[in-house]
């Protein structure tokens, strides 16, 4: 069984529709919380280097700089969040009925790109933390909500962002 809807088509021609499309993906999966949503945003910021498109891992360099440095190659990161390694994108060719594997770049098409965000922070999916561990009625921590998606890698530094989400919000 599929959790991936086809027929949830968003624009994503600019900015302000890849925002209005992250926020409505993000309530259509239960993360209603202005703090949740913020960090999700503040992710794609950053995943995206503020492009808000999907990109590939170094986007700025080769397909042969990839391949003679990610150790996870042809797997690396792609979409809004960056899924990287083999199992993670064996994962979601199950949830989507789509083959990342044989296709990586299935990754770079938006509505794709925007369920796995949202699938995973929502689930657990990425690292087995999901978003409400930190982000809930009774807690805010942005810096840990890192851990959903990379540990603490650039944690406060999204935290940042993440709090700019909110007020924006």
């Amino acid at each position: 069984m599929t959790m991936f809807k086809e027929k949830t088509l968003h624009k994503f021609n600019t900015k302000e529709d890849t925002v209005k499309a992250i926020i409505w993906e993000c309530r259509n999966h239960e993360l209603g919380l202005k703090s949740q949503i913020a960090y999700v945003l503040a992710t794609v910021e950053h995943e995206t280097a503020g492009t808000f498109k999907p990109v590939k891992e170094a986007y700025w360099l080769d397909e042969n700089w990839r391949k003679n440095n990610l150790r996870y190659y042809p797997y690396y990161g792609r979409g809004f969040v960056q899924l990287t390694w083999r199992e993670n994108y064996q994962k979601y060719s199950k949830i989507l009925g789509v083959d990342l594997v044989k296709n990586p770049d299935i990754l770079l098409e938006p509505n794709v790109s925007l369920f796995i965000l949202v699938h995973g922070f929502r689930h657990g999916t990425f690292t087995g933390a999901k978003i409400a561990d930190y982000l809930n009625y009774s807690r805010k921590d942005y810096v840990n909500a890192r851990r959903c998606i990379n540990g603490t890698d650039k944690a406060r530094e999204i935290a940042n962002i993440a709090k700019k989400w909110e007020i924006k919000l």
